[in-house]
């Protein structure tokens, strides 16, 4: 885990041991793995100070060296604040992770869409005296609930946009889908599309995107033509839980999109978990989001244990 701490508008970073005669240059890309374009602008822009002067980016760094990037500038928001009481699950200097209520859109879809999740983040950050830009990492539904990461300056989300990409994000969810003939687990390698008869609707199509979701079944409850599970995604493609579960005739219940019996006033999926390397401290982070329904879905389930 990387020694660092918040000095005004600076991060200050600290070289560790095993660093020792490392530059700048290798950090950005080799350690933090920054974009060369984002990379190029701190450069050019002389916002990595050392000894409070512009340092050089081949140098050899000793060990203990203290360096100090410019990254916390402030900003007004791009969107207007929409306050409401958010669930916070982790907060730091550069992350934010949210547990998303359901019946709430991520982010908006129009200049007049202004009650939305990122909405409400840009309200929390101004209360917090930070600023109000703030970058979504990833997306769920409108009636999905659960962990969802926002990134408070680019470089944080750059770093995080490449490891979503690289499918070093793991994004754990919860899901309720009818039905009991499950295997025990298993994986759904399906491409999904759009589909051409219906305007939000996806399916699963040979000339759609690669989709790859991966399950397995917690509890059955064949009273209730229910089964439990938990499933983690390689993509994260629209409705890929959705229409996956769907295709091989299980679907969410309270999906009636999908084909779900109206049991639960949703679809019954939520994002449970998130494990991740953080963006600059690197310290391995695993944060877990508690149901958020009353009454509620998902009973007899221990979101920790998942």
């Amino acid at each position: 885990m990387l020694d660092t701490k918040r000095v005004g508008n600076y991060l200050e970073v600290a070289i560790p041991a095993l660093w020792d005669g490392i530059t700048i240059a290798e950090i950005f890309k080799e350690k933090w793995r920054v974009p060369k374009k984002l990379s190029h602008h701190f450069r050019m822009e002389g916002k990595v100070l050392l000894k409070g002067e512009r340092a050089g980016w081949e140098t050899p760094l000793p060990a203990a060296t203290k360096l100090h990037i410019l990254l916390f500038e402030d900003t007004l928001p791009a969107v207007q604040p929409f306050y409401i009481d958010l669930g916070i699950l982790y907060e730091d200097s550069h992350l934010l992770i949210v547990n998303k209520p359901p019946f709430i859109t991520t982010h908006p879809n129009s200049p007049e869409d202004t009650e939305t999740l990122v909405n409400a983040v840009a309200a929390h950050l101004l209360a917090s005296g930070e600023g109000g830009n703030v970058q979504q990492i990833h997306r769920l539904d409108r009636d999905t609930s659960g962990a969802i990461i926002f990134a408070k300056h680019p470089l944080a989300g750059a770093v995080l946009d490449k490891m979503l990409e690289e499918r070093a994000i793991k994004r754990t969810y919860l899901a309720g889908v009818q039905g009991t003939a499950l295997k025990k687990k298993g994986t759904i390698n399906e491409s999904i599309g759009r589909d051409r008869h219906h305007p939000t609707r996806r399916r699963v199509s040979k000339t759609g995107l690669e989709a790859i979701t991966h399950y397995k079944v917690l509890k059955a409850e064949p009273s209730k033509g229910l089964t439990w599970i938990s499933c983690w995604l390689e993509t994260g493609r629209t409705h890929q839980i959705r229409v996956h579960f769907s295709h091989i005739g299980h679907p969410l219940a309270g999906d009636e999109l999908y084909g779900g019996q109206p049991i639960f006033n949703r679809p019954a999926l939520h994002s449970s978990k998130v494990e991740f390397s953080h963006p600059i401290t690197m310290e391995e982070l695993i944060i877990h989001a508690p149901f958020l329904d009353n009454p509620p879905i998902f009973r007899g389930i221990d979101v920790g244990s998942i």
